[in-house]
């Protein structure tokens, strides 16, 4: 037996990821300059999944999130839904998007991801448990715990007004969302 090859095998393995930082975006827009940028801000901060609710706008712009060090999953926007090519994009780069809602579990937390929030009361009814609500379309901030839900919009994020953009990184552990502006 190769005592050697097994020991850099056993030790070259890396262990297992708990996601706990999750960075969320919303509304890019096809804002090239400041996708760049929010890729840049995530990898940074070296989150371990990043969620995008929705409004992308161009395959060659979701392409770009290729770049991430991490995990990208999301829903579409209603600005995504007549774009050529993004389904083909998620496939090709192993990006997990889907119409809204999309239910995930992650650190046994239960999140929802919508884009647009007035379907939101209506889901929640239905689905109990739900630990966290993510969303956009509104280009407004909110954070906001209601019934023991906490619901998040991390606000604009393709605005041309530099340090007025904002993302939001979730840590999962303790339910605190930490915004960065760019």
């Amino acid at each position: 037996m190769d005592w050697e090859a097994l020991a850099e095998f056993i030790f070259s393995k890396k262990p297992k990821i708990i996601l706990m930082l999750v960075g969320v975006v919303s509304d890019t827009h096809n804002n090239i300059k400041n996708i760049k940028a929010i890729i840049d801000i995530f990898n940074k901060e070296k989150v371990d999944l990043v969620i995008h609710t929705g409004d992308i706008s161009k395959a060659s712009t979701l392409a770009l999130f290729s770049d991430l060090n991490c995990e990208l999953i999301g829903v579409f926007g209603n600005n995504d839904r007549n774009e050529d090519g993004l389904r083909e994009v998620c496939e090709l780069l192993n990006f997990r998007f889907q119409e809204p809602p999309f239910l995930i579990n992650i650190y046994n937390k239960r999140i929802v991801i919508f884009h647009e929030p007035d379907p939101i009361p209506k889901f929640l009814k239905e689905n109990i448990n739900i630990d966290l609500v993510l969303f956009g379309h509104t280009h407004r901030y909110k954070e906001e715990i209601k019934d023991k839900v906490l619901f998040f919009n991390p606000g604009e994020s393709a605005g041309f007004l530099e340090g007025n953009n904002a993302l939001g990184i979730i840590n999962l552990k303790n339910m605190k969302i930490k915004r960065i502006f760019f």
